[in-house]
């Protein structure tokens, strides 16, 4: 009786790894291609019952860490995403521009078209200062109607009731990386931040110095900073951010110590580290709420 024929596999063409490698790098591209490009906007309810009644329902809305990026031409897919927000007041928390590729163009677009939605305020990153051009960003951001805060405070008024803004100046302008809560501590004595008010908003880049912010009974700080830890692995969090170094606690959302609230937005733009993963940009919405209680 003859022997069975035996088939043997055929292995895969060269074309077939081909396409497949080629299909393989397509989906990858695509993906950090969103990654790095598709703005989402995250919703964070702060309550309060120090929240003026007029202020209820008041929305502020967080713009950080652009890095000279563009969202196509004139910012236009930004700031449509903007406007549909409807907000009370725009807060711009530093590092609009980036200090190794610097660039103003990019920042000025955007804050001219984000005049045109709501007040816009700002206050510095440490790119800003790193590059050594502050004063030319900061005469054309005031020329665009953007309201820069140094070490100072401001009112916030709606109807009969007003909130306390105070913006401070990033650490690295005065303290050229060496004692950085000392130097955002006199910026926010500088603002007034010793002095008795009703509820209080305090603009400063870094969220690594939670704590002094809370020493100074600040009600909700804005800062970003920490890019969401660049890579965000599921169960874990943001993989490194500045001052904070590997696996940081302080890189995205709300946080509270004592009686200050925190949000930290992910930002816009990269930096040192050019993609982002898991990690997308990010416009961030907060939204008050007076309650009966804190």
């Amino acid at each position: 009786m003859p022997a069975p024929i035996q088939k043997t596999k055929k292995a895969p063409s060269i074309k077939r790894k081909a396409t497949a490698a080629f299909a393989f790098f397509l989906v990858l591209a695509a993906y950090f291609y969103i990654q790095n490009n598709g703005v989402t906007v995250t919703q964070i309810e702060v309550s309060s019952r120090k929240i003026p009644e007029a202020f209820s329902g008041y929305k502020i809305l967080q713009v950080s860490d652009l890095h000279n990026k563009s969202f196509s031409e004139d910012q236009v897919n930004l700031t449509e995403k903007m406007t549909r927000i409807k907000p009370d007041v725009i807060v711009f928390t530093g590092d609009l521009v980036d200090s190794k590729r610097y660039s103003e163009d990019e920042a000025v677009t955007l804050a001219r078209k984000s005049r045109s939605i709501a007040p816009v305020y700002f206050v510095t990153g440490n790119h800003e200062w790193l590059s050594g051009k502050y004063s030319s960003l900061e005469k054309k951001l005031k020329k665009a109607g953007v309201i820069v805060l140094r070490n100072e405070a401001v009112e916030l008024s709606k109807g009969p009731d007003s909130v306390r803004l105070m913006g401070i100046d990033d650490p690295a302008a005065e303290s050229g990386g060496y004692n950085e809560p000392a130097v955002a501590e006199k910026g926010i004595r500088l603002a007034g931040g010793e002095e008795k008010s009703d509820y209080t908003i305090l603009l400063s880049h870094r969220p690594e110095l939670l704590q002094v912010y809370a020493k100074y009974n600040v009600d909700l700080v804005f800062s970003g900073h920490a890019h969401g830890g660049q890579v965000r692995l599921p169960f874990i969090g943001g993989l490194i951010a500045p001052n904070q170094g590997l696996l940081p606690k302080l890189t995205v959302g709300k946080h509270t110590s004592k009686d200050t609230t925190m949000v930290i937005s992910r930002g816009l733009g990269n930096s040192v580290i050019p993609v982002r993963a898991g990690n997308q940009p990010e416009l961030v919405v907060v939204s008050l709420r007076k309650n009966g209680q804190d």
